[in-house]
């Protein structure tokens, strides 16, 4: 898998640091091979895998990486321009939208090239490559990278489940999750809304991974007990101020109605909760409580 992906995305050969971003913007931005193809800083587990997922925005590649140094790794080349930042301990998988692919780019020149003098034509890529390139439709693409590990980090004794039973179920809801978002964003870019975000893609998530709309779970992933926010991922999504207990109320009435909307959609897909949410915000905001309050 790693051969694979660093040959379409080459910014993978390169080293976080000072260097590897003074070269970075050659290989991703002008699409230059990378000077050394190594991958020695990547542990690269075997059960490392990519997949294709299929979702009603359309098809998404999906990366599956064991070793959080890997994780980090890459978030670090992908996300952050080859810098070496600290990726929050918080944080297991991300979408990487806006990708440039340059394989993709050198496909169209090379079916380009080949039609024009096909018919006795002068090729003008130069041109050509101005065209293909404003729709950025053409030459770019997502990538969802997903860690190993219990989701939220929530352990697994708070889930009734075994370690590994745990583990299986985490990995779920981690794509679905992300899948979700990228679902969103494609369908309904207009409608971002950070808290909601999280608790609809987690409801996708906790449906694709047990058949059934867990609301004790949902609320546990987010940092909200019996007796309040005790801490966790709610926090990572409030920013006006407020602070995340005062959160709890509209979180917990949003669970409660996506319960609901689960239930009425037995069978469904899972990601037909999302449209469902998606599609009637509006409506459903209006009766929860006020955020942040």
């Amino acid at each position: 898998m790693w051969e694979e992906l660093a040959e379409r995305f080459q910014q993978l050969y390169l080293t976080p640091g000072e260097e590897g971003a003074a070269q970075y913007r050659a290989v991703v931005r002008q699409g230059k091979d990378a000077a050394r193809k190594d991958l020695s800083g990547f542990i690269q587990h075997p059960a490392d895998c990519m997949t294709v997922e299929r979702t009603p925005a359309g098809e998404v590649s999906a990366v599956c990486v064991h070793e959080r140094a890997d994780f980090e790794r890459f978030l670090q080349i992908m996300a952050n321009r080859c810098q070496r930042v600290i990726i929050p301990a918080t944080q297991g998988a991300a979408i990487l939208d806006g990708l440039i692919d340059w394989p993709r780019v050198r496909a169209h020149k090379a079916a380009y090239m080949a039609e024009t003098m096909s018919h006795g034509e002068t090729p003008d890529w130069n041109g050509e490559f101005r065209r293909f390139t404003a729709d950025k439709r053409n030459y770019t693409t997502a990538l969802i990278v997903l860690s190993w590990g219990p989701y939220s980090g929530l352990d697994a004794g708070e889930t009734g489940l075994s370690r590994e039973e745990w583990l299986e179920k985490s990995f779920t809801i981690r794509k679905y999750h992300e899948c979700t978002h990228f679902v969103c964003r494609r369908l309904y870019p207009e409608k971002k809304d950070a808290v909601w975000d999280e608790l609809v893609a987690d409801a996708v998530g906790l449906l694709a991974a047990f058949g059934t709309y867990r609301p004790d779970l949902a609320e546990k992933l987010l940092g909200i007990r019996e007796d309040g926010y005790a801490g966790g991922r709610l926090e990572n999504y409030v920013k006006d101020g407020t602070g995340p207990e005062g959160w709890v109320p509209y979180c917990r009435t949003l669970v409660r109605y996506l319960e609901k909307a689960a239930r009425a959609l037995n069978g469904a897909s899972p990601y037909d909760l999302a449209v469902h949410m998606e599609e009637r915000k509006e409506k459903i905001e209006s009766s929860l409580p006020a955020s942040g309050i």
